[in-house]
């Protein structure tokens, strides 16, 4: 999910405005902290030549290649390469990743990149294709020789049909591929069904099932090609994503726990800011507290569950404004940007709700105006089965509720807080997220507890936690520091401190908070032990 309508992509890292001063911060960070720790197919046959042959069913297709892995070129200084060198990924993170290589580290592996197209599922369990890319390590550093840890990772929301994990000037794929294919792992990053030249022309949206198939697929249909483009893997195999991708990250844990025991053995799963208690978030946007983004992914979810059969509405009309209701189901993704749609009249500017639409949270005006893209009765509709049918009653049974509205059963169906991880589990996010709320974590959290989860399996990481007494104190420090900087760049050049505190929120689910977080995820995975 994102920050602002003038995003193309829900994940967007942009450079700090002085590298060398925020190199020195995180240097700066990690002595302070030090301190302080110190101190603490196919056709049938003719019927006129033999037997009709029936078509496999769809169930046999998922997971198989559509022909073979296809070497991705990158742009490097003003060249095509077809391997990227630890010095010139160390130039590109430092170029367009918020921090650089102070956050991904020094590149030690070389990274040659492919794409792949595979069958999978749509949100029918019909046969679709997608792509994912692999990023394979390479060099004579023995972190980049023998078998190699698999990533299998989850990206952020994008709005852009063409958002591909294969291109390396787009700057998620430029961090994930410092962060851990230039580190040595061998990273699986499935672009969706619906993106990439996919053949199907909608994006199942938080459809927790159809995603973590789609994941499933991508790895198996890459574990068909590793030994054909020199990729060695080990028996460690992890699983992380960020945003929408932190969901689906969980998700696809879940369904490699409880669906597919005996194929998969996940050594550790890394979900990073995701809307995991999904119907909790549904919920506390329409009773009043929209986030950042809302008018973006909001239909993007709602044309999901539709199209996955959930009958959530029988005309456009039903819930969106007429102004917007035409067309809005095979808007996203498209070809343009969140802020171009904005500029073209096709989505309003975050405002969600009319003007006079009750309730309203303090501090969420600005989600409610005039020029608004849900109509109020609908809003009442689902306000009044929120109150029939309340959720989340309890920590041990959040989802122990049967609402009738049609949206809300949608979000149920897809909230993750109903299993007990069995894997080593890290969620890292940050309290002051304007795009995916904390309370998504902290609900997780609390529902895992409450299952009590296995003892030193779940870890926490809250960037914005000040507390002494927290774990991750280094990084913590580090994070305080990062924002702090960046405030400093807007009042250096005359800028008030509430442009600010704009600026810091603006930048915060995306360009502050992924970077380190997924520097803690690789971290973690490192020190995973083996299952």
């Amino acid at each position: 999910m994102d920050t602002r309508c003038t995003s193309a992509s829900f994940f967007s890292l942009t450079a700090p405005p002085s590298r060398t001063r925020h190199s020195v911060v995180l240097a700066l960070a990690a002595t302070i902290a030090g301190t302080l720790t110190a101190c603490g197919g196919g056709s049938p046959a003719s019927q006129t030549g033999g037997p009709v042959v029936p078509l496999p069913p769809v169930t046999q297709l998922r997971g198989q290649p559509v022909g073979a892995a296809s070497l991705v070129p990158a742009a490097v200084g003003g060249f095509s390469v077809n391997t990227v060198q630890p010095a010139q990924m160390k130039a590109l993170v430092e170029a367009s990743v918020s921090y650089g290589a102070a956050v991904t580290g020094t590149p030690t592996c070389a990274v040659t990149t492919y794409t792949l197209r595979y069958h999978t599922l749509d949100g029918k369990a019909a046969d679709t294709q997608a792509s994912t890319a692999i990023m394979v390590p390479s060099g004579t550093d023995p972190a980049c020789q023998g078998g190699r840890p698999v990533l299998l990772y989850a990206h952020g929301t994008s709005v852009l049909k063409n958002n591909d994990m294969a291109d390396l000037s787009a700057t998620e794929t430029r961090t994930v591929a410092a962060m851990f294919a230039a580190q040595g792992y061998i990273v699986v990053a499935p672009n969706y069904a619906g993106y990439a030249g996919s053949s199907l022309d909608y994006h199942p949206y938080l459809d927790a099932s159809q995603q973590a198939n789609d994941m499933i697929d991508a790895l198996r249909a890459a574990r068909s090609v590793f030994a054909s483009i020199g990729a060695t893997p080990s028996s460690r195999l992890m699983v992380s994503g960020y945003s929408q991708g932190g969901f689906v990250a969980m998700a696809t844990q879940r369904a490699m726990q409880r669906d597919y025991a005996g194929e998969f053995n996940v050594t550790a799963a890394a979900p990073l800011s995701g809307p995991y208690a999904l119907l909790q978030f549904g919920d506390t946007i329409f009773n009043g507290a929209p986030s950042v983004g809302s008018t973006g992914f909001m239909p993007m979810l709602i044309t999901a569950g539709q199209r996955a059969g959930a009958g959530l509405y029988s005309s456009l009309t039903d819930l969106y404004e007429a102004k917007y209701a035409s067309g809005i189901d095979t808007l996203l993704p498209g070809s343009l940007s969140l802020g171009a749609l904005v500029t073209a009249g096709k989505l309003p500017n975050d405002v969600l709700f009319d003007l006079a639409s009750l309730p309203q949270a303090a501090g969420y005006s600005r989600f409610f105006g005039t020029d608004h893209l849900l109509q109020t009765a609908y809003r009442n509709s689902y306000l009044s089965d929120l109150k029939a049918q309340p959720c989340n009653a309890s920590n041990n049974a959040p989802l122990n509720c049967a609402p009738t509205h049609t949206l809300r059963k949608w979000l149920l169906k897809n909230d993750l807080r109903n299993y007990t991880p069995t894997v080593p589990l890290l969620l890292c996010g940050g309290n002051q997220d304007p795009v995916v709320p904390f309370a998504n974590t902290d609900a997780a959290v609390a529902y895992f507890r409450a299952q009590n989860m296995g003892t030193g399996l779940l870890s926490v990481l809250d960037l914005d936690d000040s507390s002494l007494l927290a774990d991750y104190r280094t990084v913590r420090t580090e994070f305080a520091l990062a924002k702090q900087v960046l405030k400093l760049s807007v009042t250096e050049q005359g800028g008030t401190n509430a442009q600010a505190n704009q600026v810091v929120l603006d930048s915060y689910h995306a360009g502050l908070v992924a970077p380190f977080c997924l520097r803690e995820a690789r971290k973690f995975f490192d020190a995973a032990p083996v299952r």
